[in-house]
């Protein structure tokens, strides 16, 4: 889960437990390029910020904000994080509640209204040998999450560990023990179907491989892995070009990711519509539904590149021949764009992308385009109509990841979009299909880069994450789609938690009436989470998202209750990280 930029992705990292400082940021971020919005006051109603654009020097919509170490950590907390980054996995369980969570557990936390708050568990809380990693570690912050309100965790179910060396033979090992833990503590847990390798994009802070036998398939015919038109194969995910042919010993890639699903379904039918109540089901690279059209790994592409299309593996390359007679051009059936540039170039690099007569507009741009974002939907609604009929009636939610591109979005062409399948332009709307697409499966649409602002990012690459959201909201509302978040980046400053905030209400031309967002997932459980400062922001945060909309609701006032969550939470932090040092 990782990029995105989401890209991705977005997802943890590494963290060292002598050091709170954030080491993924690179030696190349300059200081224009960290996250430098103060902390507002508190104040009786939401105030929108300075919009004034600040410069600031490209860099990856991945890397997070520089987080400095504040005056110590509080030693409640202390240990936690300790725990948390620790490398040693104990093997002791919890095999009894604690007074102070059975406690807590009384508490009625259902309720009407307000964006419910889950946080992404690590990358890696289950490990290759199918056991929960950093088990104390995880328990001390379920309960902690559960006693700041928070609704559940997201956590990756994934293929290649759950299925790895036999097809059909499912090891859900650590997975049990992981959902009955978020279960005895009371949080709700979407629970996503990574049907993609970990490793390779922003924020990974792990390698979990596709299944062996995936991978030797693979190694046996390289068209199975996406393509781009150097010949450069990408093997986070088996190529969509294949769905429907039986190349993974004998069952198609659709047939795999359906029996996958049909088998949690089987083994945790006890805690399904209960303990998991969303099943967010893989569509690509970093479980998002679009090409990897920007991969990081060995440096292909940097942040804020176009992107390249994905179109060149054989199975690929049939389809778009078969389209292109079927239109009555079988010249157009031989190759995608030639003239789109490099994964590094601008938009203005390319003839295809540039704003004056760019190949984009023309007729034979028009096809290739609308054929490489619709095989990407057919490719989504396979799934879907297979994820539909498994979960029906089990009381789940189906949810699918769409990456949030904001990088020259104020370009006509936007072309990094189009490289990974949204046929979005300055005069096409590319994400209302999609809406509708899942609308019919009554899919919901979660969305990243939910914490971002215009005037936060690089202005040279255009980019407006704002103005993307906003036409994802107004996509989703007329396709009656429910929409749910996620941050792109780690931010635990109240800049993000503000913009977040705001963002969830979909106040969209002061007509969101009762709409608001369905959920959102905040990036991610990690040591940082727990220092003193971000987690006073974090509980904060999470009673603000709790509250029902009313322009009424004074935050001065949710400031002080969340204070008292704050509180509250010392004691079951201090007593999981005291048991982490036995």
């Amino acid at each position: 889960m990782n990029i995105t930029h989401q890209i991705g992705a977005l997802a943890g990292t590494p963290i060292q437990a002598e050091s709170m400082t954030n080491t993924e940021t690179t030696a190349k971020a300059s200081a224009a390029a960290v996250w430098k919005t103060p902390i507002p006051n508190i104040r009786c109603k939401i105030t929108k910020p300075d919009t004034a654009e600040q410069k600031s020097q490209p860099t990856s919509p991945c890397r997070s904000p520089i987080l400095s170490t504040s005056n110590g950590i509080r030693p409640d907390l202390s240990v936690a994080c300790r725990a948390f980054a620790t490398e040693t996995m104990d093997l002791v369980s919890f095999d009894e509640t604690t007074e102070q969570e059975k406690t807590y557990k009384e508490v009625n936390t259902v309720k009407e209204k307000g964006v419910p708050v889950y946080v992404m568990m690590p990358l890696d809380s289950v490990t290759m040998g199918n056991t929960v990693n950093r088990r104390k570690a995880t328990n001390a912050s379920l309960q902690a999450l559960k006693s700041a309100g928070v609704e559940g965790v997201m956590m990756d179910v994934w293929w290649g560990l759950v299925e790895r060396d036999t097809p059909g033979v499912y090891n859900w090992g650590g997975y049990t023990e992981l959902l009955e833990m978020a279960k005895r503590h009371g949080l709700k847990v979407q629970a996503v179907m990574s049907f993609h390798q970990c490793g390779g994009n922003v924020g990974d802070s792990c390698t979990v491989p596709l299944p062996k036998w995936v991978v030797e398939e693979v190694h046996k015919d390289q068209n199975l892995a996406y393509t781009d038109q150097w010949g450069r194969r990408n093997y986070e995910y088996v190529s969509l070009g294949c769905d429907s042919i039986p190349v993974l010993k004998g069952r198609t890639p659709v047939q795999c990711y359906s029996d996958f699903m049909r088998a949690f379904r089987d083994n945790f039918k006890q805690l399904l519509g209960d303990t998991i109540v969303e099943i967010q089901v893989g569509m690509g690279p970093a479980g998002e539904l679009r090409y990897p059209s920007y991969p990081e790994q060995n440096g292909t592409w940097r942040f804020p590149g176009i992107g390249a299309f994905q179109c060149y593996d054989k199975y690929m390359l049939s389809s778009l021949k078969a389209a292109a007679e079927a239109a009555g051009k079988p010249e157009w059936g031989s190759t995608g764009p030639t003239d789109a540039g490099e994964y590094n170039n601008w938009p203005e690099d390319t003839r295809f992308f540039r704003k004056e007569g760019g190949g984009w507009t023309c007729p034979y741009g028009e096809f290739f385009l609308s054929w490489y974002s619709q095989i990407l939907l057919d490719h989504a609604e396979r799934i879907l109509s297979s994820a539909k009929a498994i979960y029906e009636n089990t009381g789940v939610k189906i949810s699918v990841k769409i990456a949030g591109i904001h990088w020259h979005y104020g370009t006509r062409s936007h072309a990094p979009e189009l490289t990974a399948g949204y046929y979005n332009t300055r005069n096409r709307d590319g994400y209302l299909p999609i809406a509708q697409m899942l609308a019919r499966y009554g899919a919901i649409f979660n969305f990243t880069c939910i914490e971002m602002r215009d005037h936060e990012q690089p202005q040279d690459a255009l980019c407006a994450p704002e103005k993307l959201v906003r036409q994802v909201a107004l996509a989703t509302r007329e396709a009656e789609v429910p929409l749910a978040g996620e941050n792109a980046l780690p931010r635990y400053d109240e800049s993000a938690h503000e913009q977040i905030l705001q963002a969830s209400s979909l106040n969209i031309d002061g007509n969101s009436k009762d709409r608001e967002m369905c959920a959102f997932t905040y990036l991610r459980m990690n040591p940082h989470l727990f220092q003193p400062d971000n987690w006073r922001r974090f509980v904060g945060f999470v009673k603000k998202m709790n509250e029902v909309k009313s322009p009424d609701r004074c935050l001065e006032q949710v400031e002080r209750e969340a204070e008292h969550f704050v509180h509250a939470s010392r004691p079951l932090v201090k007593e999981a990280a005291v048991a982490h040092m036995h």
